[in-house]
């Protein structure tokens, strides 16, 4: 009777162990998908500021033509690919984020504009959404980390493969000059 009671308590724990593993790595993928959401928001707060900064400086700066249409270009790439893998559309913001730098420089040859104060204001608020794009990005790629660590350490890679939790991807720029954020400068 008492090793029936040992057997049955060590059922007990095991299973009990078996739903805290699955637990976790259900919560660990939802909190990867929670921080991809807080990248979307974040890049779409972009995408809309991005049409008012190249109106603005188009009213100095007529003739730099062919930066606007990078911007735009690049802009609408990046909405096309948004529900991409996080590969493609991390190649797609690094392009933006390049083309942004090279109108932000352009504007640096107008005093006038760089006086306005929408155009000061956009800056702003351009500067705040990139860093608030960074600090996304590391949170997801933080979260990513914990979850693929969660599916490939035992025992939890046993419960992982038996009810199909896949790794994910990291949101990783590969090309150095992507890695950098348009230069926001009030000077």
């Amino acid at each position: 009777m008492v090793g029936l009671l040992i057997a049955l308590g060590i059922i007990v724990v095991l299973f009990l162990i078996f739903i805290g593993i699955y637990n976790a790595l259900v919560g660990l993928r939802n909190q990867v998908k929670n921080a991809w959401a807080q990248i979307d928001v974040q890049l779409k707060r972009r995408y809309d500021l991005i049409p008012n900064l190249v109106e603005t400086v188009k009213g100095y700066a007529k003739h730099e033509r062919e930066v606007f249409e990078n911007v735009t270009k690049a802009r609408n790439l990046a909405q096309q690919v948004s529900s991409s893998a996080p590969h493609i559309r991390a190649q797609a913001e690094g392009e933006l984020s390049a083309v942004l730098g090279r109108l932000l420089a352009v504007a640096e040859a107008y005093p006038d504009l760089k006086a306005n104060q929408n155009f000061l204001a956009l800056q702003e608020e351009l500067a705040s959404t990139e860093n608030k794009i960074s600090f996304s990005r590391q949170f997801y790629n933080d979260s990513v980390l914990t979850y693929n660590n969660k599916i490939q350490m035992f025992p939890s890679n046993i419960i992982a493969g038996m009810f199909g939790f896949t790794m994910s991807e990291f949101f990783e720029l590969k090309v150095e000059a992507e890695r950098v954020a348009p230069k926001v400068s009030f000077s």
